[in-house]
Parts: C-alpha cells; structure tokens; sequence
C-alpha cells in the first residue's frame, strides 16, 4: 500500500504540510487520465523535486485503497520485481520458484480488481525490468495503471526503448521550484517560515536551497532544530549561517 502521509517528506519533518503547488496539481491531473486510460505513465526529474510526494499525495485522493508502492535501492531485477509484486499485494503462501509459474500468480491477481502498481526509485531499473512490467501490463487479463517515478535515468531508459516509449501514455517532467513558487509556497510549507521577509526566504533559495523541496526540508529541519536549542522563536540571519555550516555551504 502506500507509505504514511507523514513519511512524504525528507526526515519525516514534523509540522511540515504538503502544499498544492502547480506541480503536485499537474502530477495529479496526469495521474487521474493515466488511472481513468489504464495506462503507464513515467514522471521523472532530479532528486528531491517532489517526484513521490505528488505521487502518493495524488493516489491518496484517487485510488487509497488499490494503489501499492514498489521501491528499489539497488539495481534489481525480474526476480526482483516478482518477490517484490508478491509482498506488496500481500499474496498468501510463499513465492513459487518457477518463473512461469510465480508469472502466473501475479497475473492472476493483478486480473483480481484494478490495482495501481507504482515503482519508485525507477532509475535503479534496467531495460530487462521496464519489459517486465510490460509483460504484465500487456497481458489482456491483467487490469492494471503503472506509475513509474524516478531520477532522469529512467525517463532515458525507456525513450531509447521504442516498445517501451510507445506505450507509456504521460511523460511528466519535475523541475525545482522559480523563485515566485517558493515565496509562495515555503511560508504555507512549514509553521518556521510563517511570517519571515520574503527577501530572507529569497535569499536561502538562492544560497542554499535552489528551488528543492529536499532541501528545504533539510534547512527547515535544522533550523528547527537550532531554534529549539537556543530558546529562539524566530529565524534570523546568524541562524542561517550556523544551518548553512552544517550542511557545508559558505556564503
């Protein structure tokens, strides 16, 4: 299933709120016609430019209870992707040892109901996985929307791939945020930016955070942190810098 609402952003940052930006509200308007066309769709961009969150944050509204998160940390394989199906979909037994028929255990119950596989982390995937997932998105008894999320690697993966490019349905492209998103958004993101000059939000995209959501959520964090520590109620420039030395920036 999908992860908790509070595991959608970096270090689980408490008091952090998922804001509505023009990019969350695209990935869910292409996950919606991807859902509604049983289609395949790949949204891909740089690491923490809000890829997962605007996915799980969309399939929460769209489909809560038929959606099942697949992620890799290595480079995985077929087999990889099997054990992984089986334990998402929570199917009883153990996995057979036979590929032809472990396939055919998980076609037979993706052909159970619609269900929405999303495979994040899908940089990590080779030419070999993307086709196995579409060997089970072709199959006519399977009914099933896959979204895969991923640094750029996977969007190049699957363009060079005229079998694979050809059947996914959108392409989403997910960039940092302009500088006029991040006045707008920041003081809605976390209750530490509430309040705080617009020039001072401006001047930490500019030194540090580059319009990333990771790295917002990394300043904010410790920021908070620092706050706490020091009996502070306010950030302020000095702040800053001790967040700025932490993380190695110098200004």
């Amino acid at each position: 299933m999908l992860p908790p609402e509070r595991a959608d952003h970096y270090l689980h940052l408490e008091g952090a709120c998922t804001v509505a930006t023009e990019a969350l509200r695209t990935a869910r308007e292409n996950i919606a016609a991807t859902l509604e066309a049983r289609a395949m769709m790949c949204i891909s961009g740089a690491a923490g430019n809000g890829k997962s969150l605007s996915v799980n944050a969309s399939l929460r509204l769209l489909a809560p209870h038929n959606s099942y998160r697949i992620a890799f940390r290595a480079r995985p394989t077929p087999r990889d992707i099997r054990h992984e199906l089986f334990r998402a979909l929570g199917l009883p037994g153990e996995p057979p040892a036979r590929p032809i028929e472990f396939d055919a255990v998980l076609k037979d119950a993706l052909a159970r109901g619609f269900h929405v596989l999303v495979c994040d982390e899908a940089q990590w995937m080779s030419r070999e996985c993307f086709e196995y997932w579409r060997y089970l998105w072709d199959d006519p008894a399977t009914d099933i929307a896959v979204v895969f999320a991923g640094g750029d690697g996977c969007a190049k993966v699957l363009r060079r791939e005229p079998m694979l490019a050809s059947r996914v349905y959108i392409w989403q492209q997910a960039r940092p945020l302009t500088l006029s998103e991040v006045l707008a958004t920041i003081p809605a993101f976390h209750p530490l930016w509430e309040g705080v000059d617009a020039d001072l939000i401006a001047l930490v995209d500019k030194q540090a955070a580059h319009g990333n959501f990771r790295e917002w959520a990394r300043i904010t964090k410790l920021a908070t942190d620092g706050l706490a520590a020091q009996g502070g109620t306010r950030i302020d420039e000095h702040l800053l810098r001790q967040v700025y030395d932490r993380i190695g920036i110098s200004t």
